[in-house]
């Protein structure tokens, strides 16, 4: 929910920066629509940003002791460690 509302005000930002830029002058517009392109554009990398939760655990990896109840799904997640690499996995328990 909020990030529908931070894409939907990003966006609006966007729209009334570019819109006002005729009356308003460029600079004050341009300003404006650059928050609104840093809040847009920030909010939607963020999605692709963070690795999906898996349903297995993944081979060679150990389980640790750090887990968290997802926000979107409710359900308690359980990270795991590659040895060699320290890459984190994220596995729905």
């Amino acid at each position: 929910m909020l990030r529908n509302a931070l894409i939907g005000l990003g966006a609006l930002c966007l729209i009334a920066g570019a819109a006002s830029m005729p009356w308003s002058g460029t600079m004050p517009g341009l300003i404006f629509a650059i928050w609104g392109s840093v809040l847009l554009l920030g909010t939607l990398y963020e999605r692709f940003r963070y690795k999906a939760l898996l349903h297995e655990r993944p081979g060679g990896a150990i389980r640790t002791s750090e887990r968290f109840i997802d926000d979107e799904t409710g359900k308690t997640i359980t990270v795991y460690v590659e040895p060699e690499t320290g890459e984190r996995s994220y596995v729905e328990e």
